[in-house]
Parts: C-alpha cells; sequence; structure tokens
C-alpha cells in the first residue's frame, strides 16, 4: 500500500507545482504587439498633459490625439473599448490635472472634461456620478460623438441626479433638463425610442417629445408610449396618452389618435379629430370605430351616413350579411345545444329535456334567445301553428322574459323587431304585455336612430300605476339608451328617483336605468338625487334588497372617473347605514375599473380579509399564548367559586331561598313568552350582519374590474381569487367565481374553466351556481368544445335541482351567444379600450347573482328577477372583420388571420401575427387574434387594425400583373 500513497503524493505536488506555474500567467495578461503599442502611446499623452512646462496649444494637440484613439477604437459590444481599459488607471490623475487646469482657467479645460465624462463610464465613482459632472463642465457640443453606450449611461445619471435635486436646485433641475432635450434626438435617430421616450419621463418633459419625432419614428415612438400607460401612476399616464395623441394627429394618423381619444374619454379630442380632415370616406371609417363604445358622440359634420356609421344603424344589415357568408342562416332551437341524448346515456336515465316544467320551459326562451340572438328567426317562439304557443308554456313573471326574448331575436332590427312585437303589447295578460314592453327595450339597444321608437312606446308606463308594467317599461328605457346620456330619459325616471311615495323596488331600478344611460358622465342632478334619496329614505326601507341597484346606478356614473369621486365619497359618508360602506366601494371599483390600479387592488384586498366580529374575536383568542389562556381561566374559576359561596349563604335562609324559586319560575315562564320574539330578532340581526358584510363582495368584484385593465394584474387577480376562495366568508366565496368571469370574459383559458369547474360541485349551492354561469360567461360567444362537455356533465349532474339546472341552461345559451359569432367581451380595439357600457351590463348581473336566489333565480312575485339577465344586452355585438368598398358596400378580399404578437420596442420591422391562416372577408376574430390584408399593394384600408366593419379603397398606383 506504501508505494500507492507515495505515487498519490507525487501527483498532488505535481499538480501544486503546475498550478503555481499557471498563476503568473493570469495575473500578467500578455498583449499583443499592436495593444501594447496602443498602452504606450496613451501612457506617453497622459505624461505629457501631466508636463507642467509645455504650452496651451501642445495640450490641446494631446487632447486631441487622445479623443481620437477613443473614438476610432472599435471593439465587440460585449467588451469595454481598449483605449478605455488602458486609460481607467491614468483616471484620477487626469482628475487631479483638470483640477489645477481648472484653478488655472486654462482655456483648453472644456476638452479635458469631455475626455474625463467619457472615462468616468469605467472607473467606480461610489455615487459621484462623474460622467455626468464633467459633460456638464464641458462646453462641447460634441455629445454625440461618444456613441450610444456613453449615451445611455449619461440618460442613467440623469434620472438619478434629476430625482436628488427636483425642488432641491432649480438651477441644476434646467441644466439637466436642456442637456436631456440634446440627448433624446440622438436615440431617435438611432432606433433606441425606448429609451427616448424614458429619459424623457424621468426629467418630467414627455410634451416635448413631438417635436423631436418624424415620419419614420413616430409610430413605434406611439406604440411604445401606449403600452406604457397600464404601468404607469396617474398624472404620468394621462400625459403620455395626450401626447402619443397630439404625435398621431401630427403625422395624418387619424384612427389611431381616434381610439387614444376614445381611452381618455374626452368628446373634445374625439371631435378634433373628426375635423382635422374633410375627407368624409375617413369620417365613415372613424364613425364605424366610434360605434363599437356604443357612444353619444354627435357628428359636427352635415353627413348624415356617418352619424348612422357611429349610431349603428345598418349594423343588423352586415351582421345578416356575415351569417349568410358563413351559412349559418337556419335557426337553431335549444335542444341543439343541450344535446340530451349525450347528457345522460351514461347514467341510463330519461333526457332532461323530458322534464316539462315552467322554469325549464323558460331557460329555454332564454337559450332559444341567446343562440339565435339577431338572427331575426327561430323555430320556437316564432312558430306558424300559434305565436303564442311557448310563451304559455311558462307561467307567471316567466311569460315577461319569454315574450321579451323576441327582442333579442330581432337584436339591432328595430323595423321587424317592433313589428313582432306589437301584436303583444295589446294582451289582456299583463306579463305578456309587460314583456312586450322590455322587449321593445331590447330590440333598439346600441342603435341610437333619430327617431327613436323605444322612448315613443315606453314613456307612458314609466308612471303606470301597474307595477310590472312600470318596471318593464324602466328596464327597456335603460337597456335601449345604453350609454346615450339622452335627457328625454333622464326627466322621466329622475323623479322616480327622488319621490319617497314611490316603492323602494322602483326607485331602485330607476336609478339603475339611469346609470346605464348616463355611464361614466357623473351627472350632477341624478348624483344628488340618488344621495339625496339615500339620505331621506328611512334605515328598513334602506335593508331592501333592491337597494344595492340604487347604489349600482350611482357607481355607474361614475366608471373610468378616476379623479372626479371625492366629492361624493364625501357625501357618502353622511349616510348613517351599513349601506354607505356598500356604497364607497361600489363608487370606487367604478372609477377605477380597467386602471389595473394597484393601490386600489390592495386596499380591496384588505377589505375581503376583514373578518366578522365573532371570528376576530376567536383569532384573538387562538392567538393568545397559552399562559394568558390560564390566567383567563383561573380568573373565571374564581368568579364562578365566589358566585356559588354567596349561593351558599343565601340558602342559610329560608326565605330568601323561597323567593330565589318564585324569580327562576317567573324569568322561566318570560323565556317562553320571549322565545318566538328572540327567535325572529336573531333572523333579523343575521340579515343586518349579511348586509354588512355585503361590501366584502363587491370588493371582491372590484377585484376583476379593477385588474382588468392590463394582462399582468389579470394572472395575479386568479391567484387571490384561490386564496380568497379558501379563506373568505360564504359571500365573498359566492362573488370569485363572478369576479373570474369578469376577468376572462370571452377568453377561454382553461386554467380558469378548469377552476370554475371544480367550483361548480361546491357544496354552498349558490356558489355552484355562480360558477356555472361565470363558465358560460368565459366562453360567450366561442363555442368552446370543452366547456360545452363541462356544461352537459353538469346538466347531469343538478338534473334534480331546478335552479342549478335552469343556471346551467343559461350558461349553455351564452357559450353559444349567436351561434359562436358574438362576443361579450369589454374591450374594444384590439383589446386596448374599455367600453363603458359592456362593464356596466357586465357588472349588473354579477351584483345581482351576489344573491341569485332573490334576483335571478327567485320564484317569487317579485316584478325583477330573471329579466335582469336582459341587462347583458347591450354588451354584445358581432366579433367580425367585414371589409366594405368606398359605398359602404361589403366586398370580399383575402387577409390573413392569426395570433397577435407583442412588437413593442422590437428592432426593424417584425411580423405582427404568428401562425395565420388566410381566409375571406367575412370572417370572425377569436380573443387575441389580429387580422392583416393579404394585398397590401391592391388595397389601402382606412382603419389601422382590421376589426369591425373595415374601409378599403383601391390603390390608384395598383397594376394587375399577368401571369
Amino acid at each position: 500500500m506504501a508505494p500507492v500513497k507515495d505515487t498519490a503524493n507525487e501527483a498532488t505536488q505535481a499538480v501544486e507545482v503546475k498550478e503555481t506555474k499557471k498563476q503568473p500567467k493570469k495575473e500578467e495578461e500578455e498583449l499583443s504587439e499592436e495593444d501594447q503599442r496602443l498602452k504606450d502611446d496613451l501612457e506617453m499623452l497622459v505624461e505629457r498633459l501631466n508636463e507642467s512646462s509645455q504650452t496651451v496649444e501642445f495640450y490641446g494637440k494631446c487632447l486631441n490625439t487622445l479623443k481620437d484613439f477613443i473614438k476610432d477604437s472599435t471593439t465587440s459590444m460585449t467588451a469595454v473599448p481598449k483605449p478605455l481599459k488602458f486609460l481607467r488607471p491614468h483616471y484620477p490623475l487626469l482628475t487631479e490635472i483638470y483640477d489645477k487646469w481648472a484653478e488655472a482657467k486654462s482655456p483648453i479645460v472644456d476638452q479635458l472634461a469631455d475626455v474625463l465624462s467619457v472615462l468616468a463610464m469605467t472607473y467606480s465613482d461610489d455615487g459621484k456620478r462623474d460622467s455626468l459632472k464633467y459633460r456638464l463642465l464641458s462646453s462641447s457640443d460634441t455629445i454625440a460623438d461618444w456613441g450610444h453606450e456613453y449615451m445611455r449611461h449619461l440618460a442613467l445619471e440623469i434620472g438619478e441626479t434629476y430625482q436628488e435635486k427636483l425642488g432641491v436646485d432649480e438651477e441644476a433641475i434646467n441644466q439637466l433638463v436642456s442637456l436631456s432635450l440634446k440627448i433624446a434626438p440622438f436615440f431617435l435617430k438611432h432606433n433606441a425610442e425606448a429609451d427616448a421616450v424614458d429619459l424623457l419621463l424621468e426629467i418630467e418633459c414627455i410634451e416635448k417629445l413631438p417635436e423631436f419625432v418624424d415620419e419614420s419614428t413616430f409610430a413605434r415612438v406611439c406604440l411604445y408610449m401606449v403600452s406604457c400607460v397600464p404601468l404607469l401612476a396617474p398624472p404620468d399616464d394621462s400625459a403620455f396618452l395626450h401626447t402619443a395623441f397630439s404625435i398621431y394627429l401630427t403625422n395624418n394618423s387619424l384612427t389611431q389618435a381616434l381610439t387614444l381619444a376614445m381611452k381618455l374619454d374626452d368628446e373634445d379630442l374625439i371631435a378634433q379629430v373628426f375635423q382635422s380632415t374633410e375627407d368624409e370616406l375617413v369620417h365613415k371609417q372613424l364613425g364605424f370605430i366610434l360605434s363599437q363604445q356604443n357612444t353619444s358622440f354627435k357628428y359636427p359634420g352635415e353627413d348624415e351616413v356617418v352619424q348612422q356609421c357611429i349610431s349603428n344603424v345598418k349594423l343588423h344589415e352586415y351582421f345578416a350579411y356575415l351569417v349568410k357568408e358563413l351559412n349559418l342562416l337556419d335557426p337553431k332551437v335549444p335542444e341543439d345545444i343541450y344535446k340530451s341524448h349525450l347528457e345522460n346515456a351514461k347514467f341510463g336515465i330519461g333526457t332532461s329535456g323530458s322534464i316539462d316544467s315552467a322554469k325549464q320551459n323558460l331557460a329555454a326562451a332564454f337559450v332559444n334567445a341567446f343562440i339565435n340572438l339577431g338572427y331575426g328567426a327561430d323555430k320556437l317562439i316564432q312558430t306558424e301553428e300559434d305565436n303564442k304557443s311557448w310563451i304559455y308554456k311558462t307561467k307567471g313573471h316567466g311569460m315577461i322574459s319569454t315574450t321579451a326574448s323576441l327582442g333579442s331575436i330581432h337584436q339591432w332590427n328595430i323595423n321587424d323587431g317592433l313589428q313582432n312585437l306589437d301584436k303583444y303589447t295589446y294582451s289582456t295578460e299583463d306579463e305578456v304585455k309587460a314583456g312586450a314592453l322590455l322587449g321593445t327595450g331590447i330590440v333598439s339597444a346600441n342603435v341610437h336612430d333619430d327617431v327613436e321608437a323605444a322612448l315613443a312606446l315606453l314613456q307612458e308606463y314609466v308612471t303606470d300605476p301597474n307595477k310590472l308594467l312600470q318596471t318593464s317599461a324602466i328596464n327597456g328605457l335603460g337597456i335601449a339608451f345604453a350609454g346615450s346620456s339622452n335627457e328625454e330619459v333622464l326627466n322621466l325616471l329622475l323623479p322616480l328617483v327622488s319621490d319617497l311615495d314611490v316603492p323602494v323596488e322602483v326607485s331602485s331600478l330607476a336609478a339603475l336605468a339611469l346609470g346605464h344611460v348616463f355611464v361614466g358622465t357623473c351627472h350632477g342632478d341624478i348624483t344628488s338625487t340618488i344621495l339625496q334619496t339615500l339620505l331621506e329614505r328611512d334605515f328598513v326601507q334602506l335593508t331592501n334588497k333592491f337597494v344595492r341597484f340604487l347604489s349600482l346606478g350611482l357607481g355607474l356614473l361614475y366608471m373610468g372617473k378616476t379623479e372626479q369621486v371625492e366629492d361624493v365619497l364625501e357625501t357618502i359618508d353622511a349616510i348613517e347605514h351599513p349601506i354607505s360602506k356598500t356604497l364607497k366601494v361600489l363608487v370606487n371599483i367604478c372609477a377605477y375599473a380597467g386602471t389595473g390600479n394597484v393601490l386600489q387592488i390592495q386596499s380591496l384586498l384588505q377589505m375581503c380579509t376583514a373578518k366578522p366580529k365573532d371570528d376576530s374575536a376567536e383569532e384573538k383568542q387562538l392567538g393568545q399564548s397559552e399562559e394568558d389562556q390560564l390566567k383567563q381561566e383561573e380568573a373565571s374559576g374564581e368568579a364562578d367559586a365566589d358566585a356559588s359561596a354567596t349561593a351558599t349563604d343565601s340558602t342559610k335562609d329560608g326565605s330568601s331561598a323561597d323567593v330565589e324559586m318564585k324569580d327562576a319560575e317567573e324569568e322561566d315562564n318570560k323565556v317562553d313568552e320571549d322565545g318566538d320574539e328572540d327567535k325572529e330578532k336573531k333572523k333579523e340581526q343575521d340579515e343586518e350582519d349579511e348586509d354588512e358584510e355585503l361590501y366584502q363582495g363587491f370588493a371582491v368584484l372590484g377585484l376583476a374590474c379593477i385588474a382588468m385593465g392590463e394582462e399582468i394584474g389579470q394572472d395575479m387577480s386568479l391567484r387571490h381569487f384561490s386564496h380568497l376562495m379558501h379563506y373568505g366568508n360564504p359571500l365573498i366565496r359566492r362573488a370569485v367565481p363572478l369576479a373570474m368571469g369578469l376577468v376572462s370574459t370571452s377568453n377561454p383559458q382553461m386554467k380558469v374553466f378548469d377552476t370554475l369547474s371544480r367550483y361548480s360541485h361546491d357544496p354552498d349551492l349558490e356558489v355552484a351556481q355562480n360558477a356555472i354561469y361565470a363558465m358560460g360567461l368565459v366562453g360567450a360567444g366561442t363555442n368552446n368544445a370543452r366547456l360545452a362537455q363541462l356544461l352537459r356533465q353538469l346538466a347531469s349532474y343538478y338534473l334534480k335541482s331546478a335552479d342549478s339546472l335552469f343556471m346551467v341552461r343559461i350558461a349553455q345559451g351564452i357559450l353559444h351567444l349567436g351561434k359562436g359569432t358574438l362576443s361579450l367581451t369589454p374591450f374594444n380595439s384590439e383589446r386596448t379600450i374599455l367600453s363603458k357600457v359592456s362593464l356596466a351590463s357586465l357588472l349588473t348581473i354579477s351584483v345581482a347573482l351576489l344573491d341569485p336566489k332573490s334576483f335571478i333565480l327567485s320564484d317569487s312575485t317579485s316584478e325583477t328577477s330573471h329579466q335582469l339577465l336582459y341587462y347583458l344586452t347591450p354588451a354584445i355585438k358581432p366579433r367580425m372583420l367585414i371589409t366594405v368598398d368606398e359605398e359602404l358596400n361589403p366586398i370580399k378580399v383575402n387577409v390573413r388571420v392569426g395570433q397577435a404578437v407583442d412588437v413593442v420596442g422590437q428592432a426593424g420591422k417584425p411580423k405582427t401575427i404568428t401562425g395565420w391562416v388566410t381566409q375571406s372577408t367575412p370572417v370572425l376574430l377569436n380573443y387575441g387574434e389580429r387580422a392583416e390584408l393579404e394585398n397590401t399593394e391592391e388595397w389601402i384600408s382606412l382603419n389601422s387594425s382590421l376589426e369591425g366593419i373595415v374601409i378599403l379603397k383601391k390603390n390608384p398606383e395598383y397594376m394587375e400583373v399577368d401571369n
């Protein structure tokens, strides 16, 4: 064994010798002849500069030679240039030379400062920021000669220094700003648009950007700026949008400018876009873009066709063309969606279609309305034998919704719709007549023509003594004029809100309708009237379930108005009722909807984690140490001992014992008498507690409304929802599926609907029902096969639960909305603009479903229950791309449809779509898809993005080439 050890030792010694031989090589890096010569020359120049006996001209020549060495150095981007590397050890000496020259007031001190500013990049200055220091000391204008990396380094130091000097040294701030305005044009010229924007943001001068932008750079600059907006805090976000708007307008990109004006929700800016060109064809294209927002904007010009484009007057014609080209004209019946033979085959039971209950017939009417929405024909309600047959298969208030479904079937086609509904308005049965009134409002939704037939037909019923007709007319007006800001509707409904003799239900529905009509307008009269009503109504009336819609009506007025809610919130504090907490939450979530505001999300999460009094007491006890709990037990034991001792003393006296027995008997009798009262009080107390916690349910919905503004927030909110589902109270758990549906509307992601599928089997039926509705919402209008299968399984699972089965049917109808041609997403223009009208509709249904038994699933004689589902109507729009010619007639062209790619900040001209398929228009666009013209040489698109209705005109320079 000994020889082995010796050889091992020899081997290790040999390795150590080799290592020691290698070490000096690492320390002394060998330079090539060329590099050694460069190093020697640079050192010699530094020595010459350090000589005190030379002339100014000589120093000047040395500095110029030094500059030339640095400028001419070529190296890879990953390595430090060799002149900077070799000069780094001499940096302290050069700074000393500068100090000497500065004291002597040498005329070439500026040139040395110029060189030192560049050398400081490679020298660790411990926060001194010498590059910026010497740049400001130099008066040289050759800043651009030092290259891109130097500019970026300088920009970094400017940003840090600006924050330090802000509000402290005004002169230094002015110097930094003037230097930055020299650097920004350099960045823009060298394809570093992002750096230019970031620098101007740091020094709070973003409004100066337009003067540096030209035709070649404006598109990339604006794309970057708009993409930054969700990540910026106020007022920077608004400043970015205004700056990008002015750049687009200056460069005649009017469609992009209009989308930003809509995002800013400024009618003056929208009018400015229209006034910046006299081309009527462009005006029509702008009108089509504006129509997607369902806005109340009035065209400033004289061309009636443009106003018709804005008002969606011809939407039904274009939709009819779409469905004809896609071969979807044949009406479907609910059974085509249910596929009951697949539902129950494995269970070996009869189909659910055989359960001929009024509730299931009502569900079939809703499903029929959703799948045939806008097609003008169906096989269920409008049958040739007897038009009323299916209406009478439902009962009570179900007849209202069934009759109203005719309005959905004829959606956007007001003339045909009103003709079909007309005969029902003369019905002797109140339910059928009320349904016709509601249908009149539904058929007019999103279409604002000059006639305003819905207003003429419904206004006389608003004050009708019959509560059924009155509430249907109010809901009809709210749906028909959503987003229109119609003053006549205001004059009709406002008195109902303020009149204290009117039932709370009617007053609340009138406020809700006004909230939809004037969504996002901050209307002062409606605000003050709603607040005054809440102050004047007595305590008992404010506990009514419908008061939540009164609160929602107020919140909708402030949709997207972040800065204008402070005064309202202060007034709400004066309301001495638990409803005030709910009001504040609702107003806040509407005001910040779609902004992605992190502070608001954090405050809402804190509300969701607040515990009721009983739970917090228990948790406090659990949090105590064992010693504290033992002390409390000992103290309570001593108290019990004292009580028993006094009881023993009193029993020594016989008379006192008799008295106590009598007192005990009297107390028992009193308990028996008051037992029923105590139960009622306890029930009332439970209801009050639920009302007090109601704000937590709204807070969960608020998380979805605010987070839907940007993708990162969306993903994070989904994680929060899973935590809330585990630890939240019943009301929070009920709201979580609704929030998940809101944040992913018409965007069927596997991770979302699989989670909802788990929740749909929750022991709490209300949680399960809301999860089922949310599944429909997530897949709305997509015909998603996986979701359809999950819903069929749920139909079998809940076969014996009428309410849950009803909700499954509703979800199936929404999933197959318009046979897969429609969408409920509240975003327009490539998901960049939030439609307030659409979000208001989705939020209304979610608020109702926080208590599904009282509203959507109610079987009581309440005037509005399932009819509230029709408030979805204003959010429904076709997800189509139709190309039209200059006469607005549809034409067929080839387009590439693929997944949109984020090209922000990418170099060159990257592809904006991937995995595309070439199709002929009209086409359907799924969530996240984008379309591009295949032949851009033949056609010129008047819209920057192909979505909705796009006007194309022939390129006059195009010539067909014969093969």
